[in-house]
């Protein structure tokens, strides 16, 4: 009962409220300016942030109590725990790799963040920095463009010697400049093909024109 009357904050505590506004500000930084400025999932954007505070308090407070019962295995749980939320899907719909990537990035971080108490604020803020880093040069070097899935008509420009043409029309109806466009599964019947289309968009808008709907990149598996 005393204990639950006690308001005062324990220097463990303090410790956690620094690492944890350390973490955020990192986690912040790579979720929305690595990752939504260019994806503009804003369902990711809000899945990133809270699981990645879920996983930081579970694992800080996990070690801790631990710790305090005289346990020897509280890294080895932290660490099973962190495998367990990494390798986590969600059932209601599938993720694309480059979104669960970012999601094991960020839960890797919170993990590091939550269980590096013996290390130097220098040496913790030098590791979220090796993240951000890492993270910006792939992005710089891999270059990420839009992708949509178009339901297209003119199924006799889908020929490999009529590909110039292909893009000038989708370019035409679209309005964006093409990038690259693939084939996928067509249907002579309905004279109808799948396609699917990287393009350069600077509004990166999440609505299609001519009133098509832009798919998610979850669904461009469907088209192989």
């Amino acid at each position: 009962m005393t204990q639950l009357m006690d308001f005062t904050l324990s220097e463990t505590f303090m410790d956690m409220l620094l690492h944890f506004c350390i973490f955020m500000l990192f986690n912040w930084f790579i979720t929305d300016r690595l990752y939504y400025s260019k994806s503009h999932r804003s369902d990711f954007y809000f899945t990133f942030i809270l699981s990645s505070m879920a996983v930081f308090f579970i694992v800080f407070f996990m070690i801790f109590v631990l710790e305090d019962m005289k346990a020897k295995t509280s890294i080895g749980i932290g660490i099973g725990l962190f495998g367990i939320f990494s390798i986590m899907r969600y059932r209601t719909d599938s993720i694309h790799v480059r979104e669960m990537t970012y999601m094991f990035v960020i839960i890797a971080l919170a993990v590091v963040n939550a269980i590096a108490t013996s290390v130097s604020i220098a040496e913790l803020l030098l590791t979220n920095v090796l993240f951000v880093v890492a993270i910006y040069l792939v992005e710089k070097v891999l270059r990420q463009y839009p992708v949509k899935l178009v339901q297209y008509d003119r199924i006799e420009l889908i020929t490999p010697e009529r590909r110039g043409e292909l893009r000038d029309d989708l370019h035409k109806r679209l309005g964006v400049e093409i990038v690259d466009v693939q084939v996928g599964a067509v249907d002579f019947l309905r004279d109808m093909a799948m396609l699917k289309v990287t393009y350069k968009d600077n509004e990166k808008s999440d609505a299609d024109v001519n009133g098509k709907i832009k798919l998610r990149n979850d669904d461009l598996a469907e088209i192989n």
